[in-house]
């Protein structure tokens, strides 16, 4: 069960309601490890921002969730997995994908770019450092500037994770989508 308390929108100080309600108005993420961040309207606001940033950048959704996949995957992060995989979906990453890395075996990806997203993340979580020939196989793929943003998202999407896992952020019973064990 969630460790932190949830606050309420009547419950929170002006500068809660104020980042929170303009989250709200941009149809940016208010559950999850927001729950922790809106007691430090700074970060809720920066986070907010980072994703907006990282979502409008040069990753397609679909290279965008395979990366974030990944990084979920990696950090085991129960509530983050379940609300992805929607987004994932709807990003039109097909279900053997997501199922695969779920399962951590490499994804039947084909596509270069989808391919280095994994490639990166994997790489980069496991061993902290990215190979001559990842690097030079994602360079390829993406050119640096979209490297960069790639590589944002898998820090940015990391910190969610480490949120989500200290606080205990756990799904509702009723989510379609589990991390395997």
């Amino acid at each position: 069960m969630t460790r932190i308390g949830i606050i309420k929108r009547d419950d929170m100080n002006a500068e809660q309601g104020r980042v929170y309600d303009a989250a709200q108005a941009a149809g940016g993420p208010l559950g999850g490890p927001y729950w922790a961040y809106i007691r430090n309207p700074k970060l809720f606001a920066a986070a907010q921002e980072m994703g907006a940033v990282l979502r409008d950048g040069p990753l397609s959704g679909r290279e965008r969730q395979i990366a974030v996949l990944t990084v979920v995957r990696h950090w085991g992060a129960k509530y983050p997995w379940a609300v992805q995989v929607r987004g994932s979906l709807a990003a039109g990453v097909d279900q053997a994908t997501i199922d695969a890395i779920n399962e951590r075996r490499a994804p039947p990806l084909t596509d270069p770019r989808e391919k280095a997203a994994h490639d990166v993340a994997r790489e980069l979580l496991a061993d902290h450092k990215l190979s001559d020939a990842t690097y030079a196989a994602a360079e390829k793929a993406y050119g640096v500037e979209a490297l960069v943003s790639l590589v944002a998202a898998i820090g940015q999407f990391s910190m969610v994770c480490c949120s989500a896992n200290a606080f205990d952020i756990t799904p509702p019973d009723d989510v379609p989508a589990r991390l395997a064990p």
